[in-house]
């Protein structure tokens, strides 16, 4: 450095600098992009629920009031991004990396699935509200265990049968907000983790794929529950 011009010393000492800046700059931005992806994906969340919420209710004729269900919406809707932020985002990254590094299986796949399993899973409890009522009167029975575990695993076929103009007069008191639920929900999850990534050798990096599903989904359904103050 000494027998180098003054002018050269300058600049050997500032491009270091320069470039921390640059990268630090580079990366702010990227945290931007990143929170203003987060902010537009909880409004879309916010508007896609809140519709979908808004038809079901007014094809069962529910009493709801439309200012509670926004508010529901909009409280299920934050809790579910803030969980994704600083919860599923870190985890699903550790998961895909150890699964690399430790088995040599590339997860990415299992983890996308997941994300999906984890959105839906955060308002699946809602979603048998349609067979929903306070009480049952007369000599209508509650539903078999058999016709909940249907509504619970099958709702969205439900759903589109709904939307279709057919709907099953089967009526139960049953909410799906408690932890019996959430184990039937997640045993059925175990099976379909199985059925997409399962074989009959199976390997640990298999096992973590066939486990992240239901993994997932119990972090979606107990986001929920928590919501509701079930826990």
């Amino acid at each position: 450095m000494r027998g180098l011009p003054p002018i050269v010393r300058r600049v050997s000492h500032v491009t270091p600098l320069a470039d921390l800046r640059a990268l630090l700059s580079n990366v702010k931005k990227a945290l931007v992009v990143v929170r203003n992806a987060l902010d537009g994906l909880q409004n879309a969340l916010y508007e896609l629920v809140l519709h979908f919420f808004t038809t079901v209710n007014h094809i069962i004729q529910s009493r709801l009031p439309a200012v509670a269900m926004e508010i529901e919406t909009m409280k299920h809707v934050h809790m579910t991004i803030n969980v994704f932020k600083w919860v599923i985002v870190p985890l699903s990254l550790f998961y895909v990396i150890a699964d690399l590094y430790f088995f040599k299986q590339n997860a990415l796949d299992s983890m996308l699935w997941g994300l999906l399993v984890f959105l839906y899973s955060s308002f699946v409890p809602d979603l048998p509200s349609i067979f929903r009522m306070e009480r049952l009167t007369g000599q209508l029975g509650d539903l078999h265990w058999w016709q909940k575990c249907a509504i619970l695993y099958g709702a969205p076929i439900f759903i589109c049968a709904l939307f279709s103009g057919f709907r099953l007069g089967w009526k139960t008191t049953e909410t799906f907000h408690n932890f019996r639920s959430l184990a039937a929900y997640v045993a059925f999850l175990l099976v379909l983790g199985f059925l997409a990534f399962g074989d009959f050798a199976i390997s640990i990096g298999d096992l973590t794929e066939i486990l992240s599903i239901p993994f997932y989904g119990a972090i979606g359904y107990l986001t929920h529950l928590k919501v509701d103050e079930q826990w």
